[in-house]
Parts: structure tokens; C-alpha cells; sequence
């Protein structure tokens, strides 16, 4: 038997009205159409719900019995079938994966782990690196959030552009071609040993495209999947690497690294978040978006967390 979830509805409005008229009219039907439904709900349930008796409808003892679970059940149905207005965060449970830069990764990290640890006990955070692949994972569900710098991609994926970096040059203290860090003449920035960070093993990157239209070449010695082992070469020699300079700031307080401006004109770096369409509308996750967008933000802008209430 096919089973007619509608009838819930009226059989509530009946219970509560003692009334066909009275139900009728909580549920904008007919009288006609509301007897019709009582008759088919006494088919359903084999028992007369409510009978006759003078001029009122009194309940059955079946139907007396049945009041508050089919109260409960409609309650819950249309809690069900209605959207979510608010978000309890300090009892949310739920594990968030996030992809981006092992970069981005040291920087935004500390932010969300500790704004959670204050705010939402409950919630995970399972920080993955950039894979050598482009992948599905963000389409399939295994990635709830990536930031990285693509703003338009699969159609099921939605993209916003929440801010811009720009690049910076970093080698070690006491690197004779860094100086002070004020920044190095074209020259000496070609004649130097680079290291590139890519995920995908490459040795040419947007600096190298900048000093090609300038008719000059770069010499660059090893190319790192990774920032951390990129600035380990950096440290260790008198090699330099571009990065963000959001990065690049929280380096300068290590001391054993410096900063310079590049002598070569970079377009800004675009910081993209990326989600499923999917989970637009989801509470819990629009909390997520807030959070990594706020902490992206004051990144680029140079507030440190100990400056944010």
C-alpha cells in the first residue's frame, strides 16, 4: 500500500480541531475535500478517528492515542522540509578538508585552528596540500574548500575572488645579493641562483614570463614542490625564491631570512576560494567560507592574529 504522507498533515489538523470544518479551514480545503480525506485516513488506519456525537466530533480512543506522535511527526517533517535559519556553531561536529598551498597552509592554519578552538569545539580542520594532479576530489565531496588562485573552472564548482597578493623576493641574512633588502638591480637578480616552487616539478614560472618580455633569462637551479623545501635551499645558500608576500612576512620574523622587492613588474596573485555548488546554502559551511575569507584577508593586509579581537 502506497502510503499518503499528506494524510499526516490532515489527520493532525483533525485531532486538534474535532472538527471537519475546522480542519478544512487551518489547511484551505473544502469541507467536501477535508471529509474525503477523513475517509480515506479511516480506510488507512482502519479505525474511525472521530464519530458523531450531537453536534461535536469526539476522538477515538485509537486516535486519542495516535495525537501526539502524529504532533511529533509533523513538527519534525516540517522541520525537514524547511530551511536552515541558524547555525548553533558552538555545537556543531563536523570535520572540514581543506586544499591549498603548503604556503597558504602556515599562514591560515593557526587562524582557523584558533578561532575553532574558541568558538567551535567541535569542528576539524583536515589541511591537505596541493596535489601534482588536477582532481575531482572538490566536485566528488572529499575537499570541502580550496583556495588557490583559478577562478573559473567546472560548472558545478563555485568560485570567488576574495583577494590579491602580491610577490616578493626572499634569501637569506648575509646573502651578499640580498643586502639590507631594499631591493636588487635587474643584473644582479638575473645573475642569481633561484629556486622555483611548483607543484608540478615545472622551472619556469610568471617571473620567468615577465623577464622574457624584457628580453632577459633567470639562472635557476632547482624547482621544490613545497615553500618549506624551497626556503631550506634559500637558507642554506645564496639562492633566492619569489613568494607571497604574505608569506614572506611572517618568514621575516624567523631572522634568518629577508625580504626584497622584485626589480621586474608581477601582475598580483589572485587568492580564490573554491566550493561545491552543492554547499552553498549549508550553514556550517558558510561559516567555513566566512572564516577562511576573513583570515585570507587579514593575511594580505599584514594583521597579525594577536591584533584581531
Amino acid at each position: 500500500m502506497q502510503l499518503d504522507l499528506n494524510l499526516l498533515t490532515a489527520l493532525d489538523a483533525l485531532l486538534d480541531e474535532q472538527s471537519v470544518s475546522g480542519a478544512a479551514e487551518r489547511l484551505h480545503l473544502s469541507e467536501p475535500a477535508m471529509s474525503r480525506t477523513l475517509g480515506r485516513i479511516r480506510r488507512v488506519t482502519g479505525d474511525p478517528i472521530l464519530v458523531r456525537s450531537g453536534r461535536l466530533m469526539l476522538p477515538t480512543p485509537r486516535a486519542l492515542a495516535l495525537r501526539e506522535e502524529v504532533r511529533s511527526l509533523v513538527l519534525r517533517s516540517r522541520a525537514v522540509l524547511s530551511p536552515e535559519t541558524e547555525l548553533d556553531i558552538g555545537a556543531l561536529e563536523r570535520t572540514f578538508t581543506i586544499r591549498c598551498h603548503d604556503a597558504l597552509v602556515s599562514v591560515l592554519a593557526p587562524r582557523l585552528v584558533g578561532h575553532a578552538a574558541g568558538n567551535a569545539p567541535g569542528v576539524l580542520f583536515r589541511f591537505l596540500g596541493e596535489s601534482t594532479l588536477d582532481t575531482a576530489d572538490l566536485g566528488r565531496g572529499l575537499v570541502d574548500l580550496e583556495i588557490g588562485s583559478a577562478a573559473s573552472g567546472p560548472a558545478d564548482i563555485t568560485y570567488e575572488h576574495v583577494a590579491d597578493d602580491r610577490l616578493v623576493g626572499v634569501g637569506r641574512r648575509g646573502n651578499p645579493l640580498v643586502g639590507t633588502g631594499t631591493g636588487i638591480g635587474i643584473d644582479a637578480y638575473t645573475s642569481a641562483a633561484h629556486v622555483i616552487v611548483s607543484r608540478r616539478g615545472r622551472f619556469e614560472d610568471a617571473v620567468d614570463r615577465a623577464l622574457d618580455e624584457q628580453g632577459r633569462r633567470r639562472r635557476v637551479v632547482a624547482s621544490v614542490v613545497s615553500t618549506a623545501g624551497a626556503l631550506e635551499i634559500v637558507c642554506d645558500t645564496d639562492a633566492v625564491v619569489t613568494v607571497p608576500a604574505s608569506i614572506a612576512e611572517r618568514l621575516h620574523d624567523d631572522g634568518r631570512l629577508v625580504r626584497f622587492e622584485l626589480p621586474v613588474a608581477l601582475a598580483p596573485v589572485p587568492v580564490v576560494l573554491a566550493w561545491p555548488k552543492r554547499s552553498t546554502t549549508d550553514l556550517a559551511h558558510a561559516w567555513l567560507r566566512d572564516l577562511a575569507r576573513q583570515a585570507i584577508r587579514a593575511v594580505v593586509a599584514g594583521i597579525r592574529p594577536d591584533a584581531v579581537s
